[in-house]
């Protein structure tokens, strides 16, 4: 298991903010480490959502956090990109007002950075 790719802040909606976290993984012990890694840093742990998707050799994996369906959005667009052995953690810190849909296409937003940013490296 490799360290973090913490892509930081990566935009804003109506005062909510979205980070995007990735690392590679292979067990769901390796998914804990890199979870319980990214929430030692307090901004982190502080956050309204820590939002995540695993595609393991045994599976994949996703955890809402309170954030409804928002897994399943990135796990998807991990399965479109072939991206295995893989965790993607999509942070978002609650701006006081509601996006409805919107905060799908944000999660996909910083998704998609994420993967972005993986292609670029390579």
């Amino acid at each position: 298991m490799s360290g973090l790719n913490r892509l930081g802040v990566v935009l804003s909606d109506r005062g909510s903010k979205y980070a995007v976290t990735g690392a590679r993984v292979i067990t769901r012990s390796d998914v804990d480490a890199v979870l319980a890694e990214l929430k030692s840093d307090k901004t982190y742990a502080k956050a309204t959502h820590n939002t995540w998707a695993a595609t393991l050799p045994a599976g994949a994996l996703k955890a809402d956090d309170g954030e409804s369906g928002a897994a399943m959005v990135i796990l998807r667009m991990m399965e479109r990109a072939g991206l295995t052995d893989h965790v993607i953690i999509v942070t978002r810190w609650y701006g006081g007002k509601k996006l409805g849909g919107d905060r799908f296409r944000r999660v996909q937003d910083a998704t998609r950075a994420y993967l972005d940013q993986l292609e670029t490296d390579h």
